[in-house]
């Protein structure tokens, strides 16, 4: 078993859920999305995961998919796990996407419960094994009954945890005490992860072991110091820290994600702030605010954020592209 291997059946802290770049013709623009990866490697990311929610996974081509994959793993280049979306409401689309993942050097695939078709609990069962019996890597459930109308139930969970192939839940339902339900259920080995990072630290507290997180993706810093203090027993600075990222997470959240998440990077000359339709870029009043959250975590906790900030004075962020037109903002370091 690789070093990678046996990391992601230990996963815990936090893991971005990437965004996908585009270029202004729309197109991947996988470099970008490489040095992304490798700032995430740096700043202690315990894992990559693509192709997901945050990566607009579902106007992604299969061919697409499996490009972002293999530049995930690529960047990573066996430092960290890269856990790769794999989902469909098709079962055989997902099974297509997970052996196109694994194909591509994923170490793990993160697999949401069908949405729209509102299977019942035996047809999820029977969905998620009959994926197991396709591919050899290990599987991460993914339970967002937000998006997708309806869930898992516990006792499902349980009956899934039983395949050793199942190793962990990401779990988008905000419902903190879930972890301590479950984990009698699932056992120690089995992996809780939130995906809501505004209760994230609640999910720690009753027995999660980390979290698949939209917020990391611009404060890395934060999340690994939130995480670390949390697991030392620091608990007034883990509150202190996760008051912070709270700011940060409610900007990430004005619009449709990953709208607010491309924008933020764009403001440090990461990505451009495009989106595929039916997603559209921000609103002025959006991005005013986003300006200002990023503005006061420069100036107070400068050595959190992905990238170095410097306020110039358009009144208006410009998007970066390859040719460096004007911007608001600037990498200083």
């Amino acid at each position: 078993m690789s070093a990678t291997e046996r990391h992601v059946l230990r996963l815990s802290g936090y893991a971005p859920a990437l965004p996908t770049p585009f270029d202004d013709a729309g197109e991947l623009d996988l470099p970008a999305l490489e040095r992304l990866c490798h700032r995430q490697v740096e700043e202690g990311a315990t894992a990559l995961v693509v192709c997901g929610t945050t990566g607009e996974a579902s106007t992604l081509s299969r061919a697409e998919h499996g490009s972002v994959v293999r530049a995930a793993v690529r960047a990573s280049h066996g430092r960290i796990p890269v856990i790769a979306g794999a989902g469909s409401n098709s079962t055989s689309q997902a099974i297509e996407l997970s052996k196109d993942a694994e194909a591509a050097g994923a170490d793990a695939v993160l697999s949401v419960v069908p949405y729209y078709n509102k299977p019942t609990q035996a047809g999820m069962c029977a969905h998620f094994r009959a994926i197991a019996e396709s591919i050899g890597l290990p599987i991460i459930l993914h339970d967002v009954p937000a998006r997708t109308v309806c869930g898992l139930a516990d006792d499902t969970i349980a009956r899934l945890a039983e395949l050793p192939q199942f190793i962990g839940l990401k779990d988008a339902t905000g419902d903190v005490a879930r972890p301590l339900r479950l984990r009698s259920l699932v056992g120690s080995e089995f992996r809780l992860l939130s995906a809501d990072d505004a209760t994230a630290l609640a999910f720690f507290a009753q027995g999660g072991d980390g979290c698949i997180s939209l917020t990391s993706n611009v404060v890395p810093g934060l999340c690994r110091a939130l995480y670390i203090a949390w697991t030392q027993g620091e608990i007034a600075q883990a509150q202190q820290l996760a008051a912070v990222a709270a700011r940060v997470t409610a900007v990430l959240h004005r619009e449709s994600d990953p709208a607010p998440v491309k924008y933020a990077l764009s403001a440090m000359d990461l990505v451009l702030p495009r989106v595929r339709l039916p997603l559209v870029e921000l609103k002025g009043e959006t991005r005013a605010e986003i300006d200002a959250v990023l503005g006061r975590a420069c100036e107070k906790y400068p050595g959190y954020l992905i990238a170095k900030l410097a306020r110039r004075d358009q009144t208006t962020a410009q998007p970066v592209n390859h040719g460096r037109p004007q911007r608001k903002f600037a990498v200083v370091s």
